[in-house]
């Protein structure tokens, strides 16, 4: 096991002692007070929110994947190349796209590898050219997709959309939901309501099928930090 920096060491003695009497866990507004005295790296963190679900991802029913606004953004510039009809390139870039057009980014995505961009929003009408791109865009999460709304007519909206702050998420092989909520230096009710945000989403994605206990554990931490766990009885509130 690598050896942990000092920091980091000192910034586990932190959450320890504060977990010293409360069973080791903390509210979402408590956790989200220690991610702030954590983070000690000498660039802007992100806030990152772990939850793991007792659902079983191999089965296309207990798939959780959505998109949830964030009420304070999460503090990065998104870059959005927005891949639509012939003529609305321009409603595109006003709208807050840093790229726009078809075919000469679906060349370079599938000739050159091109995937500097965070988020692709698409036509309806061009996914049948995207769809020869999933072995590129698959496996880093950029493939386009209707349930996220990254697949619309109305390309203008959820370009603002997602410039505001708007975040995609998919629960991975091992039924982990991971997203970047926020920076460091948002205060930390913003974090918290961040957090509160993107968890309320989560439960109301709860698949049907899911037996059992459907939020197992969630925590909090900076990028460089260590994690804070959240009391998820608390957070959860009735849901299970």
């Amino acid at each position: 096991m690598a050896k942990k920096g000092k920091r980091y060491v000192q910034a586990q003695k932190l959450i320890q002692e504060a977990a010293a009497g409360n069973g080791g866990t903390f509210s979402v507004a408590e956790a989200a007070g220690l991610v702030k005295k954590t983070g000690s790296a000498k660039f802007d963190e992100s806030v990152d929110m772990d939850l793991r679900l007792g659902v079983d991802p191999r089965h296309a029913d207990q798939m959780v994947r959505g998109s949830v606004a964030l009420p304070h953004g999460t503090g990065k510039t998104i870059r959005v190349l927005a891949l639509v009809d012939e003529g609305r390139e321009q409603e595109a870039l006003a709208a807050g796209a840093d790229m726009a057009g078809l075919d000469e980014y679906v060349d370079k995505i599938q000739n050159e590898g091109f995937v500097d961009f965070d988020v692709m929003i698409a036509t309806p009408s061009v996914m049948p050219k995207i769809g020869r791109l999933g072995r590129v865009l698959g496996p880093r999460g950029l493939m386009p997709n209707p349930k996220s709304g990254t697949v619309t007519n109305d390309v203008a909206e959820a370009v603002k959309a997602v410039k505001a702050g708007r975040i995609d998420f998919r629960v991975d092989k091992f039924g982990n939901v991971h997203a970047a909520i926020g920076k460091a230096s948002f205060s930390e009710e913003q974090i918290a309501e961040n957090a509160d945000a993107f968890l309320k989403e989560i439960l109301r994605l709860r698949p049907a099928s899911a037996k059992g206990v459907y939020v197992r554990s969630i925590t909090l931490s900076t990028t460089m930090g260590p994690p804070v766990s959240v009391d998820r009885n608390a957070a959860v509130g009735g849901a299970r």
